[in-house]
């Protein structure tokens, strides 16, 4: 419950944050641009000793300036974590969730990114010693930060590479380990504007 909190918590800050950019924004302040809107989707990998996660990550969003957008995406996931001389459990799981980002671009190539996510979670469960088995349902928030590389033109299109960290740590995280240990999540995306701004 303490998690599902702090989710909500983020999310309305990163409304808050939004709200005041969009305040102190560009010369058209408050009206709405469609040229604005765009559409796109990621690609996340993330690999680590014994394990791998990759997913898919459609995302609708607005740039509110031209350094800063915001939006929601989901999320789907399969991830995978061999046993290992520390743990005979085998791991194979698979989720969906979403939330909110913003996406900072304070030069045209470079960009900060901060997505907080909530995700359910179907977890097939192995002892490679004994041979039992089990599955469980579960959810989880996750906190994702992270740097990334790519082009930004407002109207036009936009496209990047991401590294980012879950920085909460609930060990039902997808992007945590059995050992709580965060994942590094690599993301690549594009995307495009709904209506080309022809300025």
């Amino acid at each position: 419950m303490k998690n599902l909190h702090n989710f909500f918590c983020v999310c309305l800050l990163l409304c808050a944050l939004s709200s005041f950019a969009q305040n102190e924004g560009d010369e058209q302040r408050g009206k709405f641009k469609k040229e604005n809107i765009f559409l796109g989707t990621s690609l996340n990998l993330g690999l680590a000793n014994r394990s791998f996660n990759i997913g898919l990550n459609p995302e609708i969003g607005y740039s509110i300036t031209r350094w800063l957008d915001g939006g929601m995406s989901m999320n789907i996931n399969y991830f995978s974590q061999n046993a290992s001389e520390y743990s005979s459990i085998r791991f194979r799981n698979f989720n969906f969730g979403g939330g909110p980002f913003l996406r900072i671009w304070p030069l045209n190539f470079l960009h900060f990114q901060i997505q907080p996510e909530y995700n359910w979670v179907n977890s097939s469960q192995k002892n490679v010693l004994t041979g039992q088995t089990g599955s469980y349902n579960y959810s989880a928030g996750s906190l994702l930060v992270g740097v990334g590389y790519g082009t930004h033109v407002v109207g036009s299109h936009y496209s990047y590479v991401t590294l980012m960290l879950d920085v909460l740590q609930n060990i039902n995280s997808p992007y945590r380990d059995q050992y709580n240990d965060p994942l590094p999540v690599f993301r690549a995306g594009f995307g495009i504007y709904l209506k080309s701004n022809r300025r």
